[in-house]
């Protein structure tokens, strides 16, 4: 049975309502942002970061029942991951890290970022990064550098891109000396679902047993929106079918890519759920994935 709902909304999650089903322990928000005002933007971001702190978290994961999470740098703060290391200091070892550097980022970075609970580098292909474009030979040379260094063992490369980015970027990324994790359901358009050739390119990547995928950003792409974002079903279901072992979640909160007041976070964790088709699914992709990608302990048996 869900938990009561709540008496005040979080910040950036509209809605009152907990998700439908009790989460297991363990269970792990693989993709979300920390935004804090004592970390300034990076220069050659446009707009004003959204105030979303690790206390602000703590309530969504009270609402979701969510106990470990992995935060991502945001393409605001460039390749400063202060704020994100801070983050992690502050959320313990139920927490990991995702970080974002250039092409020239040293060995001694790498340690430290290792260090510090990091297990990923992402790569935008979409939005705008301190260094510029992004390239195929930039991907090249960071996954090949956290291939090469002892403190990265473990480590993935996770990349955000468009569906034609992915179909062109494809001959480089089933080359990969690492892990790959591919963010938000590959920015698929739901209209195409399975069907879409930048789906043929996922699930070949998939196939191959090195590559992952986020279920997350449903939003991003879907023309029903919430609270069912039922366009979205065939995609989910068929990535599921396709990879259950290699897939993860994630609210992507506090959602900078939505207009303000449009997401409620519950709904998004019942649309994984439906996704799912079973709670040992469910189960797998928020706890049993998760902890192999990031590298957390396994849960005790209850």
């Amino acid at each position: 049975m869900p938990l009561p709902a709540l008496t005040t909304p979080v910040s950036h999650s509209v809605g009152l309502n907990r998700p439908q089903r009790q989460l297991p322990p363990g269970a792990c928000d693989s993709h979300m942002h920390i935004f804090d005002p004592r970390f300034a933007p990076s220069a050659h971001w446009p707009r004003t970061p959204p105030v979303a702190p690790v206390a602000v978290y703590r309530q969504l994961q009270a609402r979701l029942g969510t106990t470990r999470t992995v935060v991502v740098t945001p393409s605001t703060y460039g390749t400063d991951n202060a704020c994100t290391l801070d983050a992690l200091d502050q959320l313990g070892d139920a927490a990991r890290g995702v970080a974002v550097v250039d092409d020239s980022v040293s060995a001694d970075e790498l340690a430290h970022l290792a260090a510090r609970r990091v297990r990923g580098l992402r790569v935008n292909f979409v939005s705008p990064q301190s260094w510029g474009t992004t390239t195929p030979a930039m991907l090249a040379t960071l996954a090949r550098k956290v291939a090469e260094h002892p403190a990265c063992a473990g480590w993935h490369i996770q990349i955000f891109a468009q569906p034609e980015q992915l179909i062109a970027l494809a001959p480089h990324l089933h080359k990969l000396p690492v892990p790959l994790v591919i963010d938000h359901l590959g920015r698929i358009d739901p209209a195409e679902g399975p069907a879409a050739e930048a789906y043929g390119v996922v699930r070949g990547l998939l196939d191959g047993g090195n590559t992952w995928v986020k279920l997350s950003g449903a939003y991003m792409r879907s023309a029903v929106h919430g609270p069912s974002y039922a366009d979205t079903l065939p995609l989910g279901q068929a990535l599921v079918q396709a990879a259950p072992d290699r897939l993860v979640w994630g609210s992507d909160w506090p959602h900078t890519t939505e207009a303000p007041g449009t997401v409620n976070d519950a709904d998004l964790v019942d649309l994984l759920k439906a996704w799912a088709g079973s709670d040992a699914a469910m189960d797998r992709i928020l706890v049993d994935n998760p902890a192999r990608l990031y590298g957390f302990d396994a849960v005790p048996a209850a």
